[in-house]
């Protein structure tokens, strides 16, 4: 089975190039962040709600706590919101609804209903699309996201943790090499 496209860092900010070009490009861009910043697989951008992000005083959390009914493995866990993705949130907020519900999607479709699973994954596809990124899939993100803490030196314990994986050989898998990588790993002995 072919795997999705890890995009270079070139290609992922041509994609958000791309993306604020586009009508509700604000809630396009969140929807890759939370892919690309915080490894959220499509079903879990798809089912997060304003609470689920915004605290009780109206500040961005700095963690969000992902339900068991929303995960694949149907085991809750915590997710991080780094510094970038919690601005991410921040700025988004102006596209929220006027006296927004705190249980309201995060994420709306322009008929202001929540996005499907299948939904969203076929607008990110078509937003690589359009990019130019082909192989680029909704799961690009997620592989970015396993990809970039590997390569960053991450313990492979802390990223199947944060990646929400039972099994390091599935967190594995997720990993992309390129020649560029291979190339800097021995240009360090």
């Amino acid at each position: 089975m072919k795997q999705a496209r890890v995009l270079t860092e070139t290609e992922f900010k041509r994609l958000l190039a791309v993306v604020a070009q586009m009508k509700h490009a604000g809630r396009n861009r969140l929807a890759l962040m939370l892919s690309h910043l915080a490894g959220l697989r499509v079903g879990e951008i798809a089912a997060l709600t304003v609470r689920d992000v915004v605290d009780g005083d109206g500040k961005v959390r700095e963690q969000l706590r992902l339900r068991a009914e929303i995960t694949k493995g149907g085991h809750a866990r915590t997710v991080f919101l780094n510094e970038r993705l919690r601005r991410e949130i921040e700025r988004y907020r102006t596209d929220w609804p006027e006296g927004g519900n705190d249980d309201a999607p995060l994420l709306m479709t322009q008929k202001r209903t929540a996005f499907s699973p299948n939904t969203l994954c076929q607008l990110m596809a078509q937003l690589y699309r359009l990019a130019g990124l082909d192989g680029a899939t909704s799961h690009s993100g997620r592989r970015w996201f396993i990809t970039k803490l590997a390569h960053s030196g991450v313990s492979p314990k802390v990223i199947m943790t944060l990646a929400g994986h039972r099994n390091l050989t599935t967190t594995q898998r997720y990993i992309d090499v390129r020649d560029d990588m291979m190339k800097a790993a021995v240009d360090l002995l």
